[in-house]
């Protein structure tokens, strides 16, 4: 990258449709429930892929798709929104995968039921034939969509190009992706758990405790990974590097749909970081891009820019110091 060129970042990991049914009224399980349903592009890497063009950065997804009208509609999606998607991989055994949840009547999730199958097509192999994309890169974010082996070649090509990565855990399953990588002593810059998937990492609950927190990101630090930024709901959010911890609120939101809100806040947050902004800052624009997403029926809200996740941070401060007074 030259000192003329924007500063690029490549998300790899899972592209999907969301398929997403909000009941009207509180659910009554084991029954039909009255309800919308919507149908939006997704998937963790390609969302956080495209909440980074609609930041204005340059950003290169590498996933793997279906040859199917879902697959040719994500790209299209995707692509109309700025991402670079010359290097997703199209299957022919495979269908494009799906992410299916049902919502309450207050947009939080009750179940999902994510099927990534055909990711099984981005092996170590077809990873290395795209290692070009690395090149320059001044990110990579990877999500716990890849299976194992791809991730640890993921962390080796990264290394060897001199890329930091952030790691999106995704679930607590998938958190444990990212195990042998730091067996071998290629750990990623950034990781982004919630509280559980922490807890999966450092093999034991952590509970919603500042101090239980801070010990659990000091065992990640101590594998050699710099930053730690755990997510606690409602709670807001810790940045931990080593020997510093930063606790974040929220961003006061208006709830619709929470999917999508991790991933526009590890967009927001790179965004911030490659304007020049200092961690603590960035996290906070993380932060109002999470609340401008939970207010948005889509996965990535078609509203999201710098000037907007600017304003919305600059309300939460100034309703922050009404209250105060």
């Amino acid at each position: 990258m030259t000192a003329s060129s924007p500063a690029r970042v490549v998300v790899v990991g899972g592209a999907n449709v969301d398929l997403k049914a909000h009941t009207l009224a509180p659910v009554i399980l084991g029954t039909s429930n009255p309800g919308l349903t919507t149908q939006t592009a997704g998937g963790v890497a390609r969302n956080i892929a495209e909440n980074l063009a609609r930041l204005g950065v340059a950003v290169s997804l590498v996933s793997a798709v279906g040859r199917d009208n879902l697959g040719d509609a994500l790209l299209d999606d995707s692509k109309l929104a700025g991402v670079d998607v010359r290097f997703v991989l199209r299957v022919n055994e495979h269908l494009t995968g799906t992410y299916t949840a049902m919502m309450n009547h207050e947009g939080e999730l009750l179940v999902a039921v994510s099927d990534m199958t055909v990711l099984m097509a981005l092996t170590p192999t077809t990873l290395h034939d795209r290692r070009a994309v690395l090149r320059g890169a001044a990110w990579v974010v990877a999500d716990g969509n890849l299976s194992e082996p791809t991730l640890r070649h993921l962390m080796t090509l990264a290394a060897e190009a001199g890329v930091p990565v952030a790691f999106e855990p995704v679930s607590v399953p998938k958190a444990l992706q990212i195990r042998s990588s730091l067996e071998a002593g290629l750990p990623p810059h950034t990781i982004t758990p919630n509280l559980l998937e922490l807890g999966a990492l450092v093999g034991r609950s952590v509970p919603d405790v500042l101090t239980d927190i801070r010990a659990a990101a000091d065992e990640l630090h101590a594998q050699g990974i710099h930053t730690v930024w755990v997510r606690r709901g409602q709670s807001g959010s810790l940045l931990s590097t080593p020997g510093t911890y930063t606790e974040l609120l929220t961003v006061p939101a208006k709830v619709s749909d929470v999917t999508g809100a991790g991933d526009a806040m590890l967009a927001a947050y790179l965004a911030a970081l490659l304007s020049g902004l200092a961690p603590a800052e960035a996290a906070r624009q993380g932060h109002a891009a999470a609340a401008l997403t939970v207010e948005s029926t889509y996965t990535v809200s078609p509203m999201l820019t710098r000037e907007a996740v600017r304003e919305r941070l600059e309300e939460s401060r100034e309703g922050a110091g009404s209250q105060s007074d």
